[in-house]
């Protein structure tokens, strides 16, 4: 049986040799701009954790624009809060679509005409050098129910000044958004309580 001392040695052993990996991966990783991170997949939590980069962003005094395709009726706690924050201190600009989910309004054309105005706040942002961080939630249904010209956006993100983040968000990411996207993480779903009939909860949900 091992002793505490030889226990406390072994564990230094793993973690002198966890650093030195570590330590390489951060040599390597030299090229300072920004990036284009895909949150995607049927699990909850993408525009959360978008909404978190967002948070952290402006935790360093950055600019921020977060565009909500899809969404723009209920209401939502991270905008209430986020938008109440001092503007000189906090640069945020929160702009939605302003409609309801695409199977309420049943209108191809009025959904379609609304994400074509959030695109343009979306695209004066994308050219803005002063704008740190985009947030492009659920533009993923913009692009797959084509309200939006999919070589238009691609060559807006890779065209955007280069120390400038994109975040998007949103269910049925197709491949050339995972082919921009420096970042992909796909959010699986194991189980939900709206499925098993329970509601959705207000500062929880939404």
């Amino acid at each position: 049986m091992s002793t505490p001392e030889e226990k406390a040695k072994r564990h230094k052993k793993r973690m002198q040799a966890r650093k030195k990996i570590v330590d390489a991966g951060v040599a390597k990783s030299l090229e300072e701009r920004g990036i284009v991170v895909l949150y995607t997949g049927d699990g909850k939590g993408k525009t959360t954790a978008a909404v978190g980069t967002a948070t952290r962003a402006l935790g360093y005094g950055y600019s921020v624009v977060v565009t909500q395709f899809i969404k723009g009726v209920w209401e939502c706690g991270e905008k209430q809060l986020l938008t109440q924050l001092p503007q000189d201190a906090y640069p945020i600009q929160w702009h939605e679509m302003g409609t309801d989910f695409t199977w309420e309004t049943q209108d191809f054309e009025a959904d379609k005409a609304a994400a074509r105005a959030l695109w343009e706040k979306a695209l004066a942002a994308l050219r803005d050098e002063s704008v740190y961080l985009v947030v492009l939630d659920e533009l993923t249904y913009a692009l797959n129910y084509h309200w939006l010209e999919k070589q238009e956006v691609i060559d807006a993100i890779q065209q955007r000044p280069p120390q400038q983040t994109v975040v998007i968000t949103g269910r049925g990411a197709k491949q050339y958004l995972k082919d921009i996207a420096d970042t992909v993480s796909e959010m699986r779903s194991i189980k939900h309580a709206f499925d098993n009939g329970v509601a959705a909860r207000k500062g929880i949900e939404w």
